[in-house]
């Protein structure tokens, strides 16, 4: 009889592509894979460790899970990723249904982990050498159009807040040829979007001594089938003006960058261990909008970090106004055990965070809806993802700056690229048709 194994992935889409590759080499030897936990024998759950809202999501779904085990619907639990990179000891121990906690570290080790977890041996341990799953086939858990492509890992940054380097480690590369290699078989499946995720503007440095992002790009667009290439998690003081070019010149890459900046106080900046200023990062950014038509950024800043005033505050929702983000995430600062930030004395009440947390997001809303409404009238290509799940009449898609466009069509449009007029703006996404 065929064993069958589920996943719960959590998280960045680093840990999602980490996950994918387990799943394939469990597929391929021989272990069936479940579409749900009622159908599963082992589950593996595959943690996130960033934050503390990401722990506790990561800690509620082990415990909601061990309910099936409790009930005997499943017959083992595999906890693995961030979370259990860093605290197996603890997970092993205080919830007894999780059969083996292994990390990241031995993620390459997963199937032999699931055998011993489906005869009942408890398991939880570190490898001699921290193996990051950089590359390998893939069990796609992306809708059939679009997929991530994993370019580096780790990160040697050390931003003072960020427990990422103490579980992911030091930062490291896939060669160019590797990359390229694996875009094509995404081609080949039909993939019509790659979304590069890394320390994408630092990838180069390791391999070759050099940035080599805009490199890699112009190779990859020169692969057919590939028709959108999208970047995600591009540090700011390392946007070459090569790498802008490139983006501005490339109609393949979409005009759309994802650029974590965190703040734009220089002493709180500087505090978090990163470069930068108001007036830097103020020009760097309408340099890319000047160069790169319809371009789009989305950045996340944290708010409540130590020592951050009332009036640093006010100066990011000043930048926030002035920069007119596309979409912007927002997050509350928490002490993460073994980070330098945490040994900072100056800590804002839970209170104050969520005040500021609450302001912010609030402006947010008003400056992003207005900003998406900028392109009413246009006729522009949509990547069509999926029947609206409001109304089962219409179409969604993205454009290439990822904004969300309903429209009526056919659903075996899905995963096409059409031109669609962009007629009612409806504040974070359109109402259109087909043209």
């Amino acid at each position: 009889m065929t064993n069958k194994v589920g996943m719960i992935s959590l998280g960045c889409p680093k840990n999602q592509v980490d996950g994918e590759i387990m799943l394939e080499k469990l597929n391929k030897s021989g272990f069936e894979i479940a579409q749900s936990i009622e159908d599963s024998d082992v589950m593996i759950i595959n943690t996130c460790g960033f934050i503390e809202d990401a722990k506790r999501e990561a800690i509620e779904t082990i415990l909601e899970v061990a309910e099936y085990k409790k009930a005997g619907i499943i017959s083992a639990i595999v906890v693995t990723g961030c979370l259990a990179e860093r605290y197996q000891d603890e997970i092993i121990k205080e919830i007894p249904e999780v059969d083996s906690v292994i990390g990241i570290g031995a993620d390459n080790d997963i199937v032999k982990v699931c055998h011993k977890a489906l005869l009942g041996v408890r398991t939880s341990f570190y490898p001699d050498k921290k193996y990051l799953l950089l590359e390998g086939d893939r069990m796609l858990s992306t809708p059939k159009h679009w997929a991530y492509l994993k370019i580096s890992d780790g990160c040697d940054n050390r931003c003072s807040y960020c427990a990422i380097p103490l579980i992911r480690g030091g930062y490291i590369e896939r060669p160019m040829e590797s990359i390229i290699k694996e875009a094509q078989k995404l081609a080949n499946k039909g993939i019509k979007e790659l979304i590069i995720i890394a320390q994408a503007t630092k990838y180069g440095l390791k391999l070759y001594g050099e940035y080599k992002l805009a490199s890699l790009l112009k190779k990859l667009v020169r692969i057919d089938g590939i028709e959108w290439i999208r970047l995600y998690y591009c540090y700011p003081d390392r946007v070459t003006d090569e790498l802008i070019d490139v983006i501005a010149n490339e109609e393949k890459i979409c005009p759309y960058i994802d650029i974590p900046l965190q703040h734009c106080n220089k002493d709180i900046l500087k505090s978090m261990n990163r470069s930068g200023s108001y007036e830097e990062l103020k020009a760097l950014l309408n340099k890319m909008k000047a160069k790169i038509p319809d371009f789009a950024i989305r950045t996340t800043f944290m708010v409540g970090f130590p020592n951050e005033s009332e009036e640093n505050f006010e100066e990011l929702c000043k930048f926030v106004k002035e920069i007119k983000f596309d979409k912007m995430g927002c997050f509350t600062y928490s002490p993460e055990e073994d980070t330098l930030a945490a040994t900072f004395e100056d800590h804002a009440t839970k209170e104050e965070i969520q005040n500021r947390f609450d302001r912010l997001i609030k402006r947010v809303s008003e400056i992003s809806g207005e900003e998406i409404c900028r392109y009413k009238g246009q006729v522009m290509p949509v990547l069509i993802e999926s029947v609206s799940e409001q109304n089962q009449e219409l179409l969604t898609g993205r454009l290439s700056n990822n904004i969300l466009v309903h429209f009526k069509g056919d659903p075996s449009m899905i995963g096409e690229i059409r031109d669609v007029s962009l007629d009612e703006c409806k504040g974070f996404y359109y109402m259109g048709n087909l043209v």
